[in-house]
């Protein structure tokens, strides 16, 4: 966490003047807290804390830091080490045209199996959300406030929040785009492997979400374009 959010600092004090870091601590059971505002240093009022009681899971928590920000311009970073804070340099320089910039992963450091059942995954995602993008999951990307503003309100409570962020998006008519990223092997947190019920159960969110949304949510009205005098 202390090398996760010293660069972070670094890179968003080069990006803009005016930033904040959301931490979101999903029960977390260790000093991550105390670490991350030590790691702060003297830009500790610019960091902020949403605490969950008990453990919520990837997608709650991802969506509650989404939620909390306040900027222009927000991003979201895994903070298990295993992506590099300046790439977020690499999506920035993608933002001119670009409303949603995520990162694929170049190469992935992952276990071979968990590569397979990413394929099997981004298969499914694309026959029924009809999203075509690389490494649907990658947990680094950046987005203008209108991102957030067309995919309210999120409806995902698993990694599936990456899936409707770009459905949304998508269907929302804005702009996506695509950058390669580094990735490292994990430093933090505890995989939940090729066990058979946490596969099954992702397949039956993946159903789920696409029902919900085909009932529960449109694609906001595009602004009418202005006549010319």
């Amino acid at each position: 966490m202390t090398k996760v959010v010293g660069h972070s600092l670094a890179v968003l004090g080069q990006l803009a003047p005016d930033w904040e870091i959301v931490l979101v601590d999903d029960g977390s059971t260790d000093d991550t807290v105390a670490v991350a505002r030590a790691a702060m240093g003297a830009a500790g009022a610019r960091l902020r804390v949403i605490a969950h009681d008990s453990k919520r899971g990837y997608g709650i928590t991802v969506a509650d830091g989404l939620r909390a920000a306040r900027m222009d311009y927000v991003a979201f970073m895994d903070g298990d080490g295993q992506f590099d804070p300046a790439d977020l340099t690499t999506l920035a320089d993608l933002m001119p045209t670009a409303d949603l910039a995520a990162g694929w992963r170049r190469r992935r450091a992952d276990p071979g199996y968990r590569l397979i059942i990413a394929g099997v995954f981004n298969v499914l995602v694309r026959t029924l959300y009809g999203v075509r993008v690389k490494d649907i999951d990658c947990g680094l990307k950046l987005m203008r406030r209108e991102v957030l503003e067309a995919a309210s309100p999120l409806l995902a409570r698993s990694a599936l929040l990456n899936t409707e962020l770009y459905f949304k998006c998508q269907r929302s008519g804005l702009r996506i785009r695509q950058v390669a990223v580094n990735h490292y092997p994990r430093v933090a947190g505890v995989r939940s492997g090729a066990r058979l019920i946490p596969i099954l159960r992702a397949i039956r969110d993946l159903v789920w979400l696409r029902l919900r949304l085909a009932r529960h949510w449109r694609a906001p009205l595009a602004a009418p374009v202005p006549e010319s005098s």
